[in-house]
């Protein structure tokens, strides 16, 4: 199991790998870039807890990116490196925010030190932040979106759930908002102020998932050189939320089901049971009784998670609330992203509700996030939708197929001043069929 991620930039590959390997072999997920900007493109899609950047870069200087850096990923710990020690870079750097700054050969022995020290800090400030996110009340009952009877109906069931201690199953499609109902049961339980330890099943495979599910001893296999805490541990007197639960290898369900009897379990390589009082609640997008009978799921495990059952429905089953939902995104995500816009037009809210959310919730938010960045104007308007959105039905304008692909090329081209290559990136399709588009549309 990886320690951490840690993203290395710096412009001498040669350096980068050497560095990259070391650190690797400290048990780190490495990540590697040789520019600000490719570093940057990294960290909108990885999450990375330590940066080691290097201050001379070809396109930015690694002070003034801490500074930025700091701004928007404030959990993150950066440890600036330089070829020549300088005093006064040095105390700019730790200014910025930097976590160190060190000279490269010079304090070579510091950096394996170093590293583990910022992945502590980065990880005791991620923890700190989730318990002030719960003490604050962001995942109450309150804060669930929504005023369709479907999304209501839910509501009501996971409440009167919430103050017993009965297990929880919460079925639904992917991204419907499983994780959110089970941390608003967990805080509104006598639980509520314990840890709360989110598992995603379907994240590990069958032996590091025993491992991270349990825990293990030392010398329990090769790499497990120290005693470690599982999930089950960690989440003793609170919550353990098990996503996925339906891709859970058979052999670790007996497992499971022994925890739900005895509220006990051993560590991998140990014979000493360790007792837990823990609330399990599971959720899964499959249907478990055809997986009982296709023999991937144990009958008695199912019968025992599904005490109380909630179903969750689907974005496109409560198609009223999706204007609330996409006003709710639009607040959260334009300051995120640097951007003045306060709502959307009616013909915005109008595609958003005609759209099939295969993706339901989380599909909502990615697209409402693209078209904030998009967006120009202090209404989000459909010119910033992707084009099957403009396209399945008649908009306000009425546009044809080939209006509408004309004009939304019209605007990629604007936003990136120009940059062909740009806009092919954007809309996802090749340079060559940009070119031809261009052509076909005579766009000046």
């Amino acid at each position: 199991m990886s320690k951490g991620t840690i993203l290395i930039i710096d412009d001498e590959e040669q350096l980068r790998k050497l560095l990259g390997r070391l650190l690797a072999l400290e048990g780190y997920t490495i990540l590697e870039a040789g520019s600000v900007k490719a570093a940057l493109r990294l960290l909108e899609r990885e999450e990375v807890q330590v940066i080691l950047s290097d201050v001379k870069l070809p396109d930015g200087n690694g002070v003034e990116l801490t500074q930025s850096l700091k701004q928007k990923y404030p959990d993150v710990e950066i440890v600036v490196l330089t070829a020549y020690g300088n005093i006064e870079d040095g105390v700019q750097a730790i200014k910025n925010g930097a976590f160190d700054y060190i000279t490269k050969g010079d304090d070579n022995h510091r950096i394996l030190p170093l590293a583990s020290k910022a992945m502590d800090k980065a990880r005791l400030q991620s923890r700190v932040r989730e318990l002030e996110d719960r003490i604050g009340g962001k995942h109450d009952f309150e804060n669930i979106i929504g005023e369709s009877v479907e999304i209501k109906d839910a509501i009501a069931l996971a409440r009167k759930v919430a103050g017993t201690d009965v297990t929880v199953l919460l079925l639904g499609e992917t991204g419907s908002g499983k994780e959110v109902f089970a941390q608003a049961i967990h805080r509104a339980s006598e639980r509520g102020s314990q840890p709360f330890v989110a598992v995603n099943c379907s994240a590990f495979g069958k032996e590091i998932l025993e491992s991270e599910l349990f825990g293990h001893k030392a010398g329990a296999f090769t790499s497990a050189v120290k005693d470690k805490k599982g999930f089950l541990e960690e989440a003793n007197n609170g919550t353990i939320f098990l996503d996925e639960i339906g891709e859970m290898a058979i052999e670790l369900q007996a497992k499971l089901l022994r925890v739900l009897e005895t509220r006990e379990f051993y560590k991998v390589g140990d014979s000493k049971p360790i007792k837990v009082n823990i609330r399990i609640i599971a959720a899964t997008n499959r249907e478990l009784e055809k997986e009982i009978a296709e023999g991937h799921f144990r009958a008695d495990l199912y019968y025992r998670l599904s005490a109380f059952q909630i179903k969750l429905p689907s974005l496109n089953d409560r198609r009223k609330d999706i204007p609330l939902l996409a006003q709710y995104f639009i607040q959260q995500l334009a300051p995120k992203n640097g951007r003045k816009i306060s709502g959307m037009t009616a013909a915005f809210s109008k595609a958003l509700r005609e759209h099939s959310w295969k993706g339901n919730i989380r599909e909502l938010r990615n697209v409402i996030e693209r078209a904030v960045i998009l967006s120009d104007t202090p209404e989000l308007d459909v010119s910033a939708l992707p084009l099957d959105f403009r396209v399945n039905g008649p908009t306000d304008d009425a546009l044809t197929l080939a209006d509408a692909e004309r004009r939304h090329i019209i605007r990629i081209l604007q936003l990136v001043k120009g940059n062909k290559t740009k806009a092919a990136e954007v809309m996802q399709i090749g340079l060559t069929t940009l070119y031809n588009k261009i052509k076909e549309y005579n766009i000046q």
